[in-house]
């Protein structure tokens, strides 16, 4: 059997790596703080009534910002280091293979961003939770909701990024990864709202095989307060990310490589 010291190596190592960076604290500071710096520098500040959800938003808005720069920026780095220098070929050789490679550099990349949407989470809670009681009893679901939806979204990317930057090149996994999750999030609204105006059966076609980022993005419900996800409508949407997250899953070992190919 492995000793258990040699466990994880490749884990251990990169998550030893991005720690020394020290860019994820930056994130960390960002999420923090800005949720009350920023509502006194915006128009909120005119009126107290919008200084929490202002609050709320520009703590959402900042994860994605930072998970979409930053997180997959890492992991597209991380990703064709692997590759590039050797390492995995060398772990290759101790028995570590490249879906278990995979997995640990994937894991390494979400050790940081897991306490990130609980930042996001923390100050949603305690920095701007509504006053109404009736409000209150929902709002803590909301936040549990609007994490696991979020988690779901990103970490498929980050694997997606991870293999794509093994294969391609750092710059074309994250380039990639972070199109698409724009395009999911906002790309997908402007197609939605043409077909509205005029049906297209191949338009219609692209919208329902893209990937519905926005359906993770519960922004705007808790700016404007409008109460959780009916239960049946979060467990299919809970579904419905992990059915795409086992479609990235394959796709990301499908092209990750251990060794330079570029």
């Amino acid at each position: 059997s492995e000793n258990p010291a040699k466990l994880m190596r490749l884990f251990k190592l990169t998550t030893a790596t991005i720690f020394q960076r020290k860019a994820w604290a930056i994130c960390a500071l960002a999420i923090l703080i800005l949720p009350y710096v920023l509502p006194w520098i915006s128009t909120a500040s005119e009126k107290p009534l919008l200084m929490q959800p202002a609050r709320v938003q520009a703590a959402w808005v900042i994860l994605w910002l930072c998970s979409l720069s930053w997180g997959l920026f890492t992991a597209a780095r991380e990703g064709e280091n692997n590759a590039k220098s050797g390492l995995g070929e060398y772990f290759q050789t101790t028995g570590i293979g490249p879906t278990r490679q995979l997995f640990e550099l994937w894991l390494a990349i979400l050790i940081y961003i897991l306490p990130c949407t609980m930042m996001a989470a923390l100050v949603s809670q305690f920095g701007a939770a509504p006053g109404h009681p009736l409000e209150k009893e929902w709002w803590w679901v909301v936040i549990l909701q609007y994490s696991c939806l979020f988690l779901l979204a990103i970490s498929p990317l980050i694997a997606v990024a991870i293999s794509l930057a093994s294969r391609f090149g750092g710059i074309t996994g994250f380039s990639v990864c972070l199109l698409l999750a724009l395009y999911g999030l906002y790309g997908i609204g402007y197609l939605d709202s043409l077909l509205k105006v005029e049906e297209n059966p191949l338009l219609r076609g692209v919208l329902v095989f893209s990937p519905q980022y926005r359906f993770a993005d519960l922004t705007q419900r808790m700016y404007f307060k409008s109460g959780a996800i009916a239960a049946d409508s979060f467990v299919l949407m809970v579904l419905y990310f992990l059915g795409l997250g086992v479609l990235y899953a394959g796709v990301a070992r499908l092209c990750f490589r251990t060794k330079c190919d570029f």
